[in-house]
C-alpha cells in the first residue's frame, strides 16, 4: 500500500504517533488510508450540504474496510464573486484546488482518494 511509506516499520513510529494524535487507532492505521477531498463550505450554495455527503462516504469506506481521512478544498462561487474584483480569482482557483489536492494526497501517501465536488471547478 502507498500508505506503508508513513506507517510501516520502527522508523515510522513518529509518523504513526502523529496519525494517532488525530484519533486513529492501531487498527485504523493498519487499514488502507482513503482520502476524501470534500469541497464542503458554508459560502457556496451548491456546497453547503456536502458535509452530510462526506459523512456518508466516510461510513461506506469503513464498511468496505478502509480508514477515511477527510480534507477540504477551497471553493469560489462565481455568482457571489461576479461583478467585482473577486471574479479575478475564479478561474485561477482551479489550479490552486488541483495543486493542493495533489499535494495532500502525495505528501500523506493515501492509498486511494474519493472527491466530493459539485461545481465545474471543484
Amino acid at each position: 500500500m502507498h500508505s506503508d511509506a508513513v506507517k510501516k516499520g520502527y522508523e515510522r513510529g513518529p509518523h504513526r504517533s502523529l496519525l494517532k494524535a488525530t484519533g486513529l487507532t492501531d487498527g485504523d492505521i493498519k487499514k488502507p488510508l482513503i482520502a476524501i477531498a470534500n469541497s464542503y463550505n458554508d459560502i457556496v450554495p451548491g456546497h453547503c450540504h456536502l458535509d452530510a455527503v462526506g459523512e456518508y462516504v466516510k461510513e461506506q469506506i469503513r464498511v468496505a474496510g478502509g480508514t477515511p481521512i477527510v480534507f477540504n478544498t477551497i471553493a469560489i462561487c462565481d455568482g457571489i464573486a461576479m461583478g467585482h474584483t473577486g471574479m479575478k480569482y475564479s478561474l485561477a482557483s482551479r489550479e490552486t484546488i488541483a495543486d493542493s489536492v495533489e499535494a495532500m494526497v502525495a505528501a500523506h501517501r493515501f492509498d486511494a482518494m474519493i472527491c466530493i465536488p459539485n461545481c465545474d471547478k471543484i
